[in-house]
C-alpha cells in the first residue's frame, strides 16, 4: 500500500504550481495525500529562499515537522525547491532530521527521490510542460499557468538568477495545449505567472514574445478571463498595453516598481524612476481609466534616507495604486547589493512600512468607492467556513490570493464556478460586497 503525504507549498505562485507538479506525479504513482500532517507517512515541504522571512517560515514549518517526527518515528521528511537550492549546506547542518533535500531541478523525480531510487539528476531549473501531470489545488474556476522559469534580469537585490538560472521560456504550443485542457476542466480564468512575463519568449527568438503569446491564447481558447501578473515596468510596450484593451484580458496590471527615488533605483538596478513610473501609470489609464494597478516596493534599501523615503511615499500618494506590497530590504549573499550591508533598523524598515500601508489603505478604499452601485462582472469562486452568510468571489481587478474579494449573496451553491452580473453595495479598504442578479 503506497504512503500518505502531506504537502505544505510555501512561497510564490510559481512554487504552487511546481506543487502541484509534484502532487501530480505522486497521484499516478498511487501515493494518498492527507489534510493533517499527523496523518501522514511523508511530510514534503516545498520552501521558497527568495527572502529571510520567506526562510524563517521555511525552518519553522521544517522545525514542526520534526517535532512531529519525534512522536512518530516512521515519518519521513523532505524538503525541497528554493531554499535547498540556495542554502543545501546549512539546513542539513541545522535539521539533520531531514531525510531528503532537493532544491529545483528534480520536482519531476520526486517519486525516484521519496523512494530512494536512482535517477539522473536535473541540469537545470524544472519547468514543466502540457505533459506534466498537474493535480490542481486552486478553486475549480481559476488556474495559474507558468510561462517560464528563471530570470536574466541582474537586480541588485535579487537571488531569483542564482536560484533559478536565467530565463527559459516554455514554448508557444505547449502552453496553449495546457491552457486548452485546463479550459476543458471548466477552468474560467488563467494567470499567466513567471518571475517576469514582459520577457517571455525573448529566448525563443520572439520580438514581442508576451503579445504574440496572448494574441495565441486570444485565438485559439474560449477562456473569459485572461489575466497577467509578474511584469517588468520597463518592458512594457505602447502595443502591449493595446492589447490589455481585449475584453478577454482582465483590466489588471501588476507591475513591481520596488522604488521612485532615481538614487535607490539605480543602486538596485532597476530601471524606471518615480518620474517615469507616473508617465508610464499615466499612459495605461488614458487608454482605459478603470484598470487595475498593482506594485511591490522595498523600503529599508541601504543608506535610504529619510528624503528618499519621502519620494517613495510621495509617488505612492500620485500613483493611487488598487493593490500595493511592501517588503523589508534582506540582505542577500552573492548578490551586487549584498556588499552595502543593511544599516538601515528593522524597527525603522517596520515603521516605513506601516507608513506606507496606511496610506495605501486610505487609497485603496477610495478607489474600491468607485464600484459602489455598478454592476460587474464577478468569478464566483467558493463558499466560506468563516463567512456562511455569503459566497466569495472576485471582479477582475482583484488577483488571486493577493488582493481583496467580493462578499456575494444570495448564498446559493449553484453560482460556484461561474461568471455572474452583481451589483456593489458596499465596500471598504480591501473587499466589496455585492448582490448576484439573478
Amino acid at each position: 500500500m503506497k504512503k500518505k503525504v502531506y504537502l505544505l507549498s510555501l512561497g510564490c505562485a510559481k512554487n504552487l504550481v511546481d506543487s502541484e507538479v509534484m502532487l501530480g506525479y505522486l497521484l499516478q504513482a498511487g501515493y494518498q495525500f492527507v489534510a493533517e500532517p499527523s496523518q501522514a507517512d511523508i511530510i514534503l515541504i516545498n520552501t521558497c529562499g527568495f527572502i529571510e522571512p520567506a526562510r524563517q517560515e521555511a525552518r519553522q514549518a521544517i522545525q514542526e515537522a520534526i517535532s512531529l517526527k519525534h512522536h512518530h518515528p516512521h515519518l519521513q521528511l523532505a524538503v525541497v525547491g528554493c531554499y535547498v537550492e540556495r542554502d543545501r549546506d546549512t539546513l542539513l547542518q541545522e535539521f539533520p532530521e531531514i531525510d531528503i533535500l532537493s532544491g529545483v531541478r528534480d520536482f519531476d523525480r520526486i517519486v525516484e527521490l521519496l523512494e530512494g531510487r536512482d535517477f539522473q539528476p536535473g541540469r537545470e531549473t524544472f519547468l514543466y510542460s502540457h505533459e506534466s501531470p498537474r493535480a490542481l489545488t486552486t478553486p475549480p474556476a481559476w488556474a495559474y499557468v507558468k510561462i517560464s522559469e528563471g530570470c536574466s534580469h541582474q537586480c541588485g537585490f535579487c537571488s531569483i538568477p542564482l536560484i533559478k538560472g536565467p530565463y527559459r521560456s516554455r514554448p508557444v504550443d505547449s502552453i496553449i495545449t495546457e491552457i486548452k485542457m485546463l479550459e476543458a476542466q471548466g477552468v474560467l480564468e488563467i494567470n499567466l505567472i513567471s518571475h517576469d512575463t514582459t520577457y517571455y519568449g525573448r529566448d525563443l527568438g520572439l520580438q514581442q514574445g508576451l503579445i504574440h503569446l496572448l494574441e495565441e491564447i486570444l485565438g485559439q481558447t474560449s477562456l473569459p478571463w485572461i489575466r497577467v501578473l509578474y511584469g517588468y515596468p520597463e518592458e512594457v510596450t505602447a502595443e502591449l498595453i493595446d492589447l490589455f484593451r481585449e475584453k478577454r484580458i482582465c483590466s489588471y496590471f501588476d507591475l513591481p516598481f520596488q522604488h521612485a527615488h532615481p538614487r535607490i533605483i539605480k543602486a538596485m538596478r532597476r530601471g524606471l524612476d518615480g518620474t517615469r513610473a507616473l508617465r508610464l501609470i499615466e499612459e495605461i489609464r488614458s487608454k482605459f481609466p478603470e484598470v487595475a494597478l498593482r506594485t511591490s516596493l522595498i523600503v529599508g534599501f541601504p543608506g535610504e534616507t529619510p528624503a528618499e523615503f519621502s519620494t517613495l511615499v510621495d509617488f505612492v500618494a500620485r500613483a493611487e495604486f488598487d493593490h500595493l506590497g511592501v517588503f523589508l530590504y534582506s540582505p542577500e549573499k552573492n548578490t551586487p547589493n549584498y556588499s552595502l550591508g543593511d544599516p538601515v533598523p528593522s524597527a525603522e524598515k517596520e515603521r516605513r512600512r506601516a507608513e506606507i500601508m496606511q496610506l495605501q489603505a486610505e487609497i485603496s478604499h477610495r478607489r474600491n468607492r468607485r464600484f459602489l452601485g455598478q454592476r460587474l462582472e464577478v468569478l464566483v469562486e467558493e463558499s466560506s467556513d468563516q463567512t456562511p452568510q455569503f459566497l466569495l468571489g472576485r471582479t477582475q481587478y482583484q488577483a488571486p490570493e493577493v488582493d481583496g474579494v467580493v462578499y456575494l449573496q444570495p448564498c446559493h451553491q449553484k453560482y460556484i464556478n461561474s461568471l455572474r452580473q452583481v451589483v456593489i453595495t458596499s465596500t471598504d479598504v480591501y473587499d466589496l460586497k455585492g448582490k448576484i442578479v439573478p
